[in-house]
């Protein structure tokens, strides 16, 4: 079965801006690496909608999801992004990477303790398909530690952030080998097979 990692950084290595917090989930000035997401510049307390990408983007997109049966994303994801207002807003089931897994949660998310256990429950969720790691920085520093990764979907908005949380922290020594790129405004996606 295939896993995934999905992010998106700043032309410096960032995955949010600084501060990062529910209701404004990547952080100062982070918004704009979404911009590829929403079609175009967006604010946290504006109208912001996953149809609204075009293009290259969406191509991107629907080739990601197409391949997705159940996802995983860390605790500090979730709660940064206010939980999605309580539903889970990706493809199949979500499993939730914390370590406090007695928390009232909706019922459209999993919990898991650890990532062995989290993979092994979106493995088992996926059916066919692919696992998808959305996020954030560190559990995909995990996931691609352990060997866990077979792909890398890495969008890079065309933006210097200068703080926030990156998504490598020097720990990491990998071999890429890129499969395929989408280029639009908002982004660039290159899509790399991760080489064990």
């Amino acid at each position: 079965m295939t896993t995934i990692a999905t992010i998106t950084v700043s032309v410096d290595g960032f995955v949010t801006g600084p501060d990062d917090r529910p209701g404004q989930g990547l952080g100062v000035g982070g918004e704009r690496l979404h911009n590829w997401v929403f079609g175009g510049p967006w604010t946290y307390d504006g109208e912001h909608r996953f149809d609204a990408m075009s293009g290259e983007d969406k191509a991107y997109y629907a080739d990601l999801t197409g391949r997705i049966g159940a996802g995983i994303a860390g605790r500090g994801m979730y709660e940064a992004a206010g939980a999605w207002g309580g539903t889970n807003p990706f493809p199949g089931t979500l499993v939730v990477l914390t370590h406090r897994t007695d928390d009232a949660h909706d019922e459209s998310f999993t919990f898991a303790g650890d990532l062995g256990d989290a993979l092994r429950l979106a493995r088992e969720a996926a059916g066919d398909k692919a696992v998808g790691i959305a996020g954030g920085a560190d559990v995909i520093r995990q996931a691609l530690a352990a060997g866990e990764v077979d792909e890398l979907y890495l969008s890079t908005a065309p933006v210097v952030l200068g703080a926030g949380k990156p998504l490598f922290d020097g720990r990491l020594d990998l071999d890429l080998e890129p499969l395929a790129v989408h280029q639009s405004r908002w982004a660039t996606h290159v899509r790399y097979a991760v080489l064990h």
